[in-house]
């Protein structure tokens, strides 16, 4: 499930469906302490990814591997989606 504020920053942000399902997926999470789950690629779910899908849709779809997810961790629902411009910062509690 998806709230409203998720569907249009998706739509804002040009993240398509299958990244996001992918993120849910495949994405790597971390807690944080006001009950959120924040889904992103790093390496090794790229790995699994590739392994699963091939090489060739990863390299097609490599600008959305710096995306992000925010989950309720109460009901699982998607708060939010964006890209992360540094590719290193991830927000770790």
């Amino acid at each position: 499930m998806q709230t409203q504020h998720a569907i249009k920053r998706s739509q804002q942000r040009g993240i398509p469906t299958l990244i996001q399902q992918w993120l849910l997926d495949y994405g790597e999470e971390n807690f944080n302490e006001r009950g959120m789950i924040i889904r992103f690629f790093t390496s090794k779910s790229i790995r699994r990814m590739e392994r699963d899908f091939g090489r060739e849709p990863l390299r097609r779809l490599s600008e959305y591997m710096r995306c992000y997810l925010v989950e309720s961790a109460h009901d699982g629902s998607v708060i939010t989606v964006g890209k992360r411009h540094n590719k290193n910062h991830v927000w770790r509690h």
